[in-house]
């Protein structure tokens, strides 16, 4: 996977989408940190895509709400 940072989206525009077209994903960095994930879309599934990283993100976001649910009824006062 390769790592570029908003200044290179700029400056090194040709290499990321080379680099997007032969790997599929290229990462977006911003002060060093991920930032962002480029991915390459087939033209004819764009919809299914889509869904997918909807899908995938809300997956993400409900296992950290329930880690933060059982690290508060574990943690300090319930024993």
């Amino acid at each position: 996977m390769n790592f570029y940072s908003v200044c290179d989206l700029r400056t090194e525009t040709k290499n990321l989408w080379d680099n997007l077209s032969a790997d599929g994903e290229v990462v977006i960095t911003n002060n060093g940190k991920p930032a962002a994930l480029m991915i390459n879309i087939p033209t004819d599934c764009f919809d299914e895509v889509v869904q997918a990283v909807r899908q995938a993100k809300a997956m993400i976001a409900f296992n950290n709400m329930r880690s933060k649910a059982v690290s508060r009824y574990f943690g300090v006062g319930h024993q």
